[in-house]
């Protein structure tokens, strides 16, 4: 059974096939040039009957939520999804700490001088700032400094005698040619300022205090273009945009994955310049009670994720599953022993961030794409479809139709806690107690597996290996 969470209002089931030889879900053409129809070809999903939601009832309920102010008193401790009565049920409000598209939801309040902070640090308040703003202040810098040294201009004017209320005579030799009002002070300084020099006006040799403006001016002008300039290109080479064709899943699942309860999310780059180094990791934000006794609000724990490779850094130039495999030392263990259930308030009351760092091929840029989970956003018994066929061309292709659609599983996963099995081994004269890890011992013997292998490969004389075959 196929799902597409994100529509909860249509429904429909789908039916699984085989591969097929990988052959594409659409229409085409065939080697011979008969068109084939979208019956003709061996799809790997095709839909049958009504499609049923997998999101839970609560979150497409809308229920008023309670804004709660941020002076609320630390000993007074909320879940972090929180929760209203409502016709004997619960209803679960969406509270998070960071955005589905990875913006944080962390409201800063009652900081001493932050002003003076953010003034201290400019480079980083132009590059934070938004483009709006951005450009309002680029215009009215620029039209302020014009501004101020016209009317510094139009003092050095005044001083000198240079108006027309003085009715200068005719032998006389103003400081700057033609600048006799306000207005025509404010032309002189846009014109010195963008160096248009129309040739109107322009400065003389009387004044010293004119030729120092004009040095003045010109030097703080070309200090703040550099600066301006700067942001703005350093604000569009940001990889943040970069980041946004960077694709989540918009749900993660749980099943099974050689024996083992696995949370799988998949991540896609929809851009067909390559991100590389790409690493995944996971953060469990939950509530936790220390031994202490202190009541931790946010505690964050690693969740580790991992591809079905052995390297730490995947080629993600296909849409790839990443998983983390429940155990007893993960984090959501007690949640999944419960059945990966959202309802109980207790073990329902996290958030897992999920964080892919990597590096941007054109730029060498590092960028960062973020997103979260709430548990009612993690899908207990169901997998990914494969989103990956291959057209009549011969070509890969990877449909994005299908990338936050999800399937039932046949069996559902259960997670079971290894209770320690203690065995005695001998350690010189006596015998000490020993836990014996399922891990440990697959790994041991895999190793004496290699070393028989060894033994018989000395043994025969003949016996050659040839590497990369």
């Amino acid at each position: 059974m196929l799902i597409d969470p994100a529509s909860p209002g249509s429904q429909r089931t789908w039916r699984r096939t085989g591969i097929c030889n990988l052959r594409a879900v659409r229409p085409g053409f065939s080697e011979t040039g008969a068109r084939i129809t979208q019956s003709q070809l061996c799809p790997i999903i095709i839909p049958a009957e009504k499609m049923t939601s997998a999101t839970p009832p609560s979150s497409r309920s809308s229920s008023p939520q309670k804004v709660c102010h941020s002076q609320t008193q630390t000993d007074v401790l909320k879940p972090l999804l929180g929760g209203i009565s409502s016709g004997g049920g619960t209803l679960r409000k969406r509270r998070r700490v960071l955005s589905k598209d990875g913006r944080s939801n962390v409201r800063i309040e009652h900081v001493n001088g932050r002003s003076a902070l953010y003034m201290r640090d400019l480079w980083t308040t132009f590059l934070d700032m938004q483009w709006r703003y951005k450009f309002f202040l680029f215009t009215a810098t620029f039209a302020g400094t014009w501004f101020l040294f016209g009317v510094l201009w139009y003092l050095v004017a005044l001083v000198h005698g240079d108006l027309l209320e003085f009715d200068p005579p005719s032998n006389h030799t103003p400081c700057v040619m033609q600048m006799q009002t306000l207005t025509g002070a404010f032309l002189f300084s846009l014109e010195s300022q963008t160096t248009i020099g129309y040739g109107f006006r322009c400065i003389t040799e009387e004044c010293p205090a004119a030729i120092i403006l004009l040095i003045v001016q010109l030097v703080i002008t070309m200090l703040m273009e550099i600066f301006i300039t700067g942001t703005f290109l350093a604000k569009v080479a940001r990889p943040k945009k970069r980041g946004e064709t960077v694709k989540f899943s918009q749900h993660a699942v749980v099943s099974t994955n050689e024996g083992r309860p696995c949370l799988m999310i998949r991540v896609a780059n929809m851009r067909k310049s390559l991100l590389l180094g790409c690493q995944v990791t996971g953060k469990l934000l939950q509530t936790s009670l220390t031994k202490e006794g202190e009541t931790v609000r946010l505690d964050q724990r690693n969740v580790h994720f991992q591809v079905d490779t052995s390297s730490d850094s995947p080629f993600l130039i296909l849409p790839l599953t990443f998983y983390h495999v429940i155990d007893d030392s993960s984090p959501l263990r007690a949640w999944a022993a419960k059945g990966g259930g959202w309802t109980d308030p207790e073990l329902a009351d996290f958030e897992l961030l999920v964080i892919m760092s990597a590096t941007v091929e054109p730029t060498s840029a590092t960028c960062q794409v973020r997103t979260s989970y709430l548990p009612d956003e993690i899908l207990w018994g169901y997998e990914f479809p494969p989103v990956v066929s291959l057209s009549p061309s011969g070509k890969y292709v990877a449909d994005f139709a299908f990338f936050d659609k999800v399937a039932k599983t046949k069996t559902t996963p259960i997670f079971k806690p290894s209770s320690p099995q203690h065995g005695y081994q001998s350690n010189g004269g006596g015998t000490v107690p020993e836990v014996s890890d399922p891990e440990k011992i697959r790994l041991e013997q895999s190793y004496r597996e290699r070393g028989e292998d060894r033994g018989r490969s000395r043994e025969t004389p003949l016996s050659v290996r040839i590497s990369n075959v």
